[in-house]
């Protein structure tokens, strides 16, 4: 007789969408590591699904619906007995913490932090009110402090961008035993993969490309709009910018202008075959948190980017970036009209993207380093915990204070 397989609960924020979210790509990503270590996978959510969603049935997950302040939800997860429950971002941690805590209290409890929301927002606050953004700035707001008591809640936290980790570890003080450095984990691009990829001559035209409902990415595209396209062009009159992304919203449908070369396409069902048509990718990000989808995508279509500071952040660390970095409108056209005409700087920026993707973003390395984590946090639980005593204080009164409100607002709603 076979053994039970262990069983995974993933509570998801929203439903998985890999062809238009980095953040679908990443869930899809910790689904196959999960299925390959031989767990049974249910993933619920309160969230609707839409037509670019995930088809969970083929990947043999099971889909459940959930709701929020119901004790519907409790029935469900002592019912289901899951080993490891994964709160896909600190938002889910919140609101249905508590309840895996009091009905599954043995299960390791894993947070995916997706970026550090709280940083993603603070930096939108401060690029839109025109200030600088600070460390302390970050460490002042209320959602930070929510987000750092998701992570000392959990039994382990993975962090995406090893500029975050720095920030939780090296600046807050977080115990380094509940973090685990999780990039994006990508097959190693390979020297067939390399001739199959289309020719400096054969490609042209520039790309921009993200998600609409993800504010940096249409600040993004409206700084490409009013002041980094006009100078590109201008030097470039024969070159196109064509705008992809699922959701984009009807404002920046309407900057379709092909007379100035600005193309807006919005969902790319197939976006390797886009990337691997363009010359250049752009990601002008003023604001932003985690790893870039984007860039990632770029690299591993031999496509070099010109990004920001912060779109970079967390990207390449000691090594030489996949085009160019630039802060201002017109270094930032500057470098793309320079590396759009130089075929040996683009040949060069397009091997800095194999070695960052080859070293830095290795998925048989990653993965050797969180089932080693995981198999050894769930073998010795308790004393794992029992080295994170402001998690188990944090626990403790969030719980309580969730747990009432949760209630109350269930009672309210079913009167």
């Amino acid at each position: 007789m076979a053994p039970m397989k262990k069983k995974l609960l993933i509570i998801a924020d929203v439903w998985p969408e890999p062809k238009s979210t980095a953040a679908g790509i990443r869930m899809l990503q910790l689904i196959n590591f999960f299925e390959y270590q031989g767990y049974s996978i249910t993933m619920a959510s309160k969230a609707t699904a839409s037509k670019l969603s995930l088809n969970l049935k083929e990947l043999g997950v099971v889909k459940t619906p959930i709701k929020l302040n119901h004790s519907s939800f409790d029935e469900f997860v002592s019912e289901l007995k899951p080993e490891v429950v994964l709160f896909d971002r600190f938002l889910t941690e919140e609101q249905f913490g508590w309840r895996v805590s009091e009905w599954v209290p043995n299960a390791v409890r894993i947070l995916d932090t997706e970026d550090l929301h709280s940083l993603r927002k603070t930096r939108e606050k401060a690029s839109k009110s025109g200030v600088e953004f600070t460390v302390d700035s970050w460490l002042s707001e209320d959602i930070t402090k929510r987000e750092i008591a998701s992570v000392y809640r959990s039994d382990l936290s993975l962090i995406i961008s090893s500029y975050e980790k720095y920030l939780l570890q090296e600046v807050m003080g977080i115990n380094k035993d509940i973090l685990l450095y999780l990039p994006f984990l990508e097959d190693a691009i390979t020297f067939e993969t390399k001739t199959n990829w289309k020719s400096f001559e054969d490609r042209q035209d520039f790309i921009c490309i993200g998600n609409g409902k993800h504010s940096p990415n249409v600040d993004a595209i409206k700084w490409l709009k009013q002041d980094i396209w006009p100078i590109i062009r201008k030097e470039l009159p024969e070159a196109n910018l064509n705008i992809y992304g699922a959701y984009l919203p009807e404002f920046v449908q309407k900057m379709h202008n092909p007379e100035e070369g600005f193309l807006v396409h919005g969902w790319a069902e197939d976006k390797d075959e886009v990337f691997q048509n363009a010359r250049l990718n752009l990601a002008p990000l003023r604001f932003g948190a985690g790893l870039k989808g984007k860039l990632i995508d770029a690299m591993k279509n031999g496509t070099p980017s010109i990004t920001t500071q912060i779109g970079a952040e967390g990207m390449h660390q000691t090594l030489e970036w996949s085009g160019a970095i630039a802060n201002s409108a017109e270094n930032f056209a500057k470098a793309a009209v320079d590396l759009y005409s130089n075929k040996l700087h683009w040949l060069e920026a397009q091997e800095n993207g194999i070695q960052i993707i080859n070293q830095l973003f290795s998925k048989e390395k990653h993965t050797l380093k969180l089932a080693s984590k995981l198999n050894s946090t769930i073998a010795s639980l308790q004393a794992h915990r029992n080295t994170n005593f402001i998690g188990a204080m944090l626990k403790q009164q969030t719980t309580l204070s969730s747990k009432y409100l949760s209630k109350w607002i269930e009672e309210k709603n079913r009167k």
